[in-house]
């Protein structure tokens, strides 16, 4: 489970708000799309496709990621971010660290340079390299803010990520995709139990 959110927050890391000099004017959707991906090079992950969804009007961001256990909410508005397990009907909580890593601006630090054009999906993007103290990537984004294509060089194994969109659907999303369902159980992540085996349920569901 861990690996699968290390995943999500991985795919989430390029698809935050920006605040650097000479970064693309939108660096998250500015209407609603949905995005399919092709993904590779993720640490312990099965499989090689990933989805993502925006609402804007909510501020919110569903990533699906490969393998099917579970999908990731973001609450861009609240901060927050929680891993949601269907089969099991729980929802994982992740801690207010973690949290930001997804939901908050990259850092000052970050800097971009433009590349040129390229047309990925359908869809025409332009292309930026990204450095960062800690990291490097190519990035290609549209004009309205939609990544459809990134690698990113990975520090802690020395390899490179790399996801490509396949297909892009722009139009409303389903407002209850982006909501966890009533009755699910709260989990603790393993690190953060304070007796028990990881994965029981602790206290109320979470309020909608």
């Amino acid at each position: 489970m861990l690996k699968i959110i290390a995943a999500a927050a991985a795919a989430s890391l390029l698809a935050t708000p920006v605040l650097a000099q000479g970064a693309p004017a939108n660096m998250t959707p500015t209407r609603d799309v949905s995005v399919t991906y092709r993904v590779s090079g993720l640490p312990g992950v099965q499989g090689d496709e990933m989805r993502m969804a925006w609402s804007v009007s909510d501020g919110k961001q569903r990533i699906d990621p490969p393998g099917g256990m579970g999908w990731m909410l973001i609450d861009r508005r609240a901060g927050s971010a929680m891993m949601v397990m269907d089969a099991q009907r729980m929802v994982m909580t992740l801690p207010a660290q973690a949290a930001a890593g997804m939901t908050q601006s990259m850092p000052p630090d970050a800097r971009f340079a433009r590349k040129g054009t390229a047309r990925v999906a359908g869809q025409s993007c332009t292309e930026w390299d990204v450095t960062m103290t800690d990291m490097r990537s190519t990035v290609c984004m549209t004009d309205d803010g939609v990544m459809l294509r990134s690698q990113m060089e990975l520090p802690q194994n020395g390899g490179t990520s790399r996801m490509e969109a396949t297909e892009v659907r722009y139009g409303a999303q389903e407002a209850a995709r982006f909501q966890v369902p009533q009755g699910y159980q709260p989990m603790q992540m393993p690190g953060q139990m304070q007796g028990g085996a990881p994965g029981a349920p602790a206290g109320k569901p979470p309020a909608r």
